[in-house]
């Protein structure tokens, strides 16, 4: 039996396993979910790749609180290349459950995907590399190791902080980052640049309380009126980020993401125009871009007449490689300020900041990969960029800079990561186990 017949086989096994992980609701938040459904996350993730030769195997508390397993599978010639995998157990919230057409924390097929919260992102991605272990057996020529972290979702930089504590530990010739995915279903594709990100939080303060608006409206300042004339400065009526200091001409050199495609893979509804003066690849790839998160004000519902003495808003800005995420922050802080209107006070809070990456491709690992993934589904690699930020990415990279770093996996725009009625299609759990297979098989660094 070849490999892709034994993967096929091990499908049912893959479904109770990814059933197993989605029940548990390893949220690496406690106020929203006990720590103890994390807990039990890692140590399903000990049990099972125990049972595909990883020894040493174990939980590291790193400094978030938050716990990371690590093992190794040493292979006979120990001068073979070390090739490190990596994904994490923690998930997102739920969000609104309502939202769901199924339990998100319940395993379901429908229409030939499988739903649940983390289905994709990223415990479709243990059960990949699980899946292709199992079908390896004791034929993997490389040496491994495994890290799964535990709050990746939370951005609270826990696994960072162990990779610079331990960098003996992880060291590795080949670093296998799953966590992203597939231009489409049946698409495969590499993620070689990733956007940093800033978080900050503004707050307008203009009043000392509340007053009616009959009586001081038209005089007294509003502060949720001056916050929504300060974010609307971000960006230009054709939807371009506008934020003085940074570029936002860059253009995308890989792969194009046809526009009908991302149309389709968005949701847009029909009315609704795509954003920027660049191409697709460009906006989501190639180009800053500022999102409005969320906004502290009065519900529609019981809203009274009164004007609003204080708003806040939380902002997120993508950056894009070859922009500096702090100066770029800077950009940000700055005009906030600078076009308040009507004298009202300005407080800007930092939340988070991430440098954006780029991989560094064309070595054996990447060829090695390109070739597997050509066989797994008969079709070309190709390269995309993401407009996620994964700040571990850079962490590796200054910490080995001869490592070949490889972000990939199941994930795909269909998967909703993130938002209600995640999903996984089950096919490309089986070739992407069936590509990392081929390509720890024939991987010689």
């Amino acid at each position: 039996m070849d490999l892709r017949e034994q993967i096929d086989e091990l499908m049912p096994r893959a479904r109770a396993d990814l059933a197993d992980l989605v029940a548990i609701r390893s949220v690496a938040d406690p106020r929203q979910f006990p720590a103890v459904e994390c807990e039990r996350a890692a140590t399903w993730v000990v049990r099972n790749f125990a049972q595909v030769g990883f020894t040493d195997l174990g939980t590291h508390l790193t400094a978030d609180g938050s716990k990371a397993v690590f093992g190794v599978r040493p292979a006979a010639d120990p001068d073979a290349p070390t090739v490190l995998l990596y994904a994490h157990y923690d998930v997102q919230p739920p969000l609104d459950e309502k939202a769901w057409r199924t339990p998100p924390f319940q395993l379901t097929p429908v229409g030939g995907r499988w739903y649940g919260r983390g289905a994709a992102d990223c415990k479709g991605n243990i059960v990949m590399h699980l899946t292709a272990l199992r079908a390896l057996g004791d034929d993997v020529p490389v040496n491994l190791k495994l890290i799964v972290e535990g709050s990746e979702e939370q951005g609270t930089g826990g696994l960072e902080d162990f990779v610079t504590r331990n960098p003996e530990l992880l060291r590795a010739d080949a670093i296998l980052v799953c966590d992203t995915g597939n231009a489409a279903v049946g698409v495969p594709a590499t993620t070689v640049t990733l956007r940093g990100l800033v978080n900050v939080v503004v707050s307008v303060s203009a009043l000392g309380g509340e007053l009616h608006s009959g009586m001081f409206g038209g005089a007294a300042p509003d502060a949720l009126a001056a916050l929504i004339q300060i974010l609307s400065s971000l960006r230009d009526r054709a939807g371009n980020t506008t934020i003085a200091g940074l570029d936002n001409e860059q253009t995308w050199l890989g792969a194009p993401y046809p526009p009908s495609q991302f149309r389709a893979d968005a949701g847009l509804i029909d009315e609704a125009r795509l954003l920027g003066d660049g191409s697709v690849s460009d906006m989501i790839w190639a180009r800053p871009a500022v999102t409005v998160l969320g906004i502290d004000c009065p519900p529609v519902v019981g809203s009274a007449a009164a004007i609003q003495p204080r708003a806040r808003a939380r902002l997120n800005l993508r950056v894009p490689p070859g922009m500096d995420a702090v100066k770029a922050q800077d950009a940000l802080i700055a005009q906030l300020h600078a076009v308040a209107p009507w004298g009202v006070r300005v407080e800007v809070t930092p939340e988070a900041v991430g440098q954006p990456f780029a991989a560094r491709t064309g070595g054996p690992a990447y060829q090695a990969l390109g070739s597997a993934m050509r066989e797994a589904y008969g079709r070309e690699m190709t390269a995309l960029g993401q407009g996620g930020s994964i700040p571990l990415c850079n962490v590796l990279a200054d910490t080995y800079p001869a490592a070949e770093i490889i972000l990939m996996g199941v994930e795909e725009p269909l998967a909703l990561i993130h938002a209600p009625n995640e999903s996984v299609h089950p096919g490309e759990i089986a070739r992407l186990a069936y590509a990392e297979a081929l390509f720890l098989q024939r991987y010689r660094g």
